[in-house]
């Protein structure tokens, strides 16, 4: 079986990867699952958060993006993430440039988030095309004080914060300008370009947590906001149903998608964040979130069934919820790749 880009199919994940953990710890209280993007590990009264990620389809902003990725993984769980680790691989052919523009650009992003940069590996990896960079973000709470995708419960309310394609749309405007200036305008880039800012969910996610009625975090990235609402489900074993009219995609989005001709609810979204909140809380999250000057809307419900997972398109005409084989940035990014980046 030939993979897709992007993440492992499901069915892998369950057959594979799943079944070649290691040895058992009783420390681990939470470990790999679908739809979680972290680890819960107790130590003694303290839970600690763990999350990794690798940044593989962007260049601009290589580093910058994998620490707010990361952070974002642990804010999930209403835990404000405090250190990270980095493994930097970089092509055959590199500058000192290179590696000083990704390392300033995590010191940045880290001092604006309050995390600090602890350890890792920095390497040259023959044959690498492009360079990776892979986070792992922690935090530390007290003992049982969090919340995780998994924590979904029937009749919760569905909450998205901010717009669909957020991360998606920013790479996009950025690593592929020349192909795209022309069709759409450079201001229209310029300011899908800004949508960087947005990214980080470090703030929602803890603000939400805080309010109460939260049941479950989820941030979409990887398979956009329709991957993200199925992981959700798989990981509390719920069904869903989705009004499509309820969730804003930003004009810039809608134009470079419509160009490029993917699906906005496909494209990589980190920036966005998925709330699962008991049905009495949600319009307070949604008023509290928006006093933040965030964005926030109601666009649907978990429901029983795990096989019924539905959107509501604009006409009324209700139809299966698509599960993306593939995030359509590697549609996009398909053809005229640059090479070695920076």
């Amino acid at each position: 079986m030939e993979l897709p880009h992007g993440k492992i199919p499901v069915d892998v994940l369950k057959e594979i990867v799943f079944k070649n953990l290691g040895s058992k710890r009783k420390e681990v209280i939470l470990g790999p699952s679908l739809g979680v993007d972290g680890a819960v590990i107790d130590v003694g009264h303290r839970s600690m958060i763990v999350s990794m990620d690798p940044i593989t389809g962007a260049l601009d902003r290589i580093g910058w993006l994998a620490v707010n990725v990361n952070a974002n993984d642990v804010a999930t769980f209403g835990v404000e993430p405090a250190f990270l680790f980095s493994c930097i691989l970089l092509p055959e052919g590199a500058k000192t440039k290179t590696i000083e523009t990704i390392c300033i650009q995590m010191d940045k992003a880290a001092e604006n988030l309050g995390m600090a940069i602890v350890g890792g590996h920095c390497e040259v990896t023959p044959e690498l095309v492009n360079p990776i960079v892979v986070g792992c973000a922690m935090g530390i709470t007290k003992k049982g004080n969090y919340v995780t995708a998994a924590g979904a419960k029937r009749g919760d309310k569905l909450i998205l914060t901010k717009t669909a394609g957020i991360e998606g749309t920013a790479i996009l405007a950025t690593d592929r300008k020349k192909q795209l200036e022309k069709a759409i305008g450079s201001s229209v880039l310029e300011k899908a370009q800004r949508m960087f800012s947005q990214i980080s969910i470090v703030k929602e996610a803890v603000v939400a947590y805080r309010t109460g009625g939260v049941n479950a975090m989820h941030d979409p990235t990887e398979g956009g906001v329709a991957g993200g609402i199925h992981e959700m489900a798989d990981a509390s074993r719920l069904g869903v149903r989705v009004f499509e009219s309820e969730i804003m995609i930003s004009p810039d989005t809608d134009r470079i998608c419509g160009f490029l001709g993917i699906d906005p609810l496909m494209l990589i979204a980190s920036g966005a964040l998925l709330i699962s909140s008991k049905p009495q809380s949600a319009d307070q999250i949604v008023q509290v979130l928006e006093k933040e000057d965030i964005h926030a809307s109601i666009i649907g419900e978990f429901t029983e069934n795990p096989r019924e997972r539905v959107i509501v398109d604009r006409k009324g005409k209700t139809k299966p919820l698509e599960r993306p084989l593939s995030d359509h940035l590697w549609k996009a990014l398909a053809k005229n790749r640059p090479r070695n980046g920076f």
